[in-house]
C-alpha cells in the first residue's frame, strides 16, 4: 500500500493549506497515487438512473464529455435524457477540476483539462484485444494524438454505491522503462512524419510518443512481466476519489463498474520536479532529446 499517499481533504473546494498542496504535488510527481479518504463522490437521486450500461452506445466502453464544447460522446441518448446526462458529466467535471487545481495550485495556470468520462460498464470479463485490455499493467500513451511529452494526470471517482473498483499498481516508471525499453525499436526514417501526413496521427508523432507507445505495448504484451513485475492490488471503495499521473504510474483496472475520470494535461516545465517526468527519464536512458 506504499504507493498510496493520503491527503486530509474533506471537501471538493479549496483553498487547502500549503503543507497539503506541496505534499500532494510532491506525491504525484514521485509516482504515487493521491487518495482522499475523507472525500466522497456520489450521484444525486435523479442521477441514479445512469448507473446502467443502457446509456452506452453499442461499441463504446465509456461516455465522454467535452466541457469546452458541451459535446457528449459514447451514448445514443436524446432529448431531455441526454441533457440530464450531460448535466451529470458537467457537474463532475467542475468538481474534479476545482479539486485538482486546489490541491495543485502551482499547476493552475498551465494545467489544461481534457475530456471527462463516465464508465458504467463492468471491467472484468470484457472481451478485447491485448492492446486494449486495461486489466493488463500499462502506462498511458496515445496512438493517434501525440503529447510531445506533456504529462497525463487523471482524477478518478468510484460512484458505484455497492462495489469497489479494483486496481493493480506496478513498479516505478524508470524501473519498468529500463526493463522494457530495449524491446522498442527505433522508428524507421521518415515514418513519424509520414504518419502525420497520412493523418494516422494528429500531427507528427515525436520520438517521445513513439517510445511511450512502445512501452505501453511491450508492457501489455508480456504476460510474464504482467505476472512477475513488482505490483500491489488496491481496492477503491464506493465513493472513493483518487488521482495519479497515468503516464508514469503503471496501472491496471481489474474490476469495477460505474466510475468517473477527468483527464488533465500539464507541460513538463510546469512540474515542481521536471526530472521526474517520463520525458526526462526516457531522455536520460536513451541519451538523446525526444520532444
Amino acid at each position: 500500500m506504499g504507493i498510496l499517499e493520503q491527503v486530509p481533504v474533506t471537501g471538493w473546494a479549496g483553498p487547502f493549506p500549503e503543507n497539503v498542496t506541496s505534499r500532494a504535488v510532491r506525491a504525484l510527481e514521485e509516482g504515487k497515487i493521491l487518495f482522499a479518504p475523507g472525500l466522497s463522490s456520489q450521484l444525486s437521486a435523479a442521477e441514479q438512473k445512469f448507473l446502467s450500461t443502457a446509456y452506452l452506445s453499442a461499441k463504446s466502453k465509456n461516455i465522454s464529455y467535452n466541457k469546452e464544447t458541451g459535446a457528449l460522446g459514447g451514448t445514443d441518448s436524446q432529448g431531455p435524457e441526454r441533457e440530464e446526462l450531460a448535466g451529470m458529466m458537467r457537474r463532475f467535471a467542475e468538481h474534479a477540476i476545482g479539486l485538482l487545481l486546489a490541491l495543485c495550485p502551482t499547476y493552475a495556470t498551465q494545467c489544461t483539462p481534457g475530456l471527462t468520462s463516465f464508465r458504467p460498464a463492468e471491467i472484468s470479463g470484457r472481451a478485447t484485444s491485448w492492446r486494449k485490455d486495461d486489466t493488463r499493467l500499462h502506462v498511458d500513451a496515445f496512438p493517434s494524438r501525440p503529447s510531445y511529452g506533456k504529462r497525463i494526470l487523471r482524477l478518478f471517482a468510484n460512484v458505484n454505491p455497492s462495489a469497489g473498483r479494483v486496481w493493480r499498481a506496478g513498479e516505478p516508471f524508470e524501473n519498468a522503462a529500463r526493463k522494457l525499453l530495449p524491446r522498442v525499436n527505433a522508428p524507421l526514417p521518415g515514418a513519424l512524419a509520414m504518419m502525420g501526413l497520412l493523418r494516422i496521427t494528429k500531427g507528427r508523432r515525436s520520438l517521445y510518443d513513439h517510445y511511450m507507445l512502445g512501452l505501453h505495448d511491450a508492457m501489455k504484451a508480456d504476460t510474464k512481466y504482467q505476472a512477475e513485475a513488482p505490483q500491489s492490488q488496491l481496492e477503491f471503495a464506493p465513493g472513493a476519489v483518487w488521482a495519479c499521473y497515468t503516464d508514469s504510474v503503471s496501472h491496471a483496472a481489474m474490476s469495477g463498474q460505474h466510475a468517473f475520470e477527468q483527464t488533465f494535461y500539464l507541460p513538463v516545465s510546469a512540474m515542481a520536479s521536471p526530472a521526474l517526468s517520463p520525458l526526462r527519464t526516457l531522455e536520460r536512458i536513451l541519451e538523446c532529446p525526444l520532444a
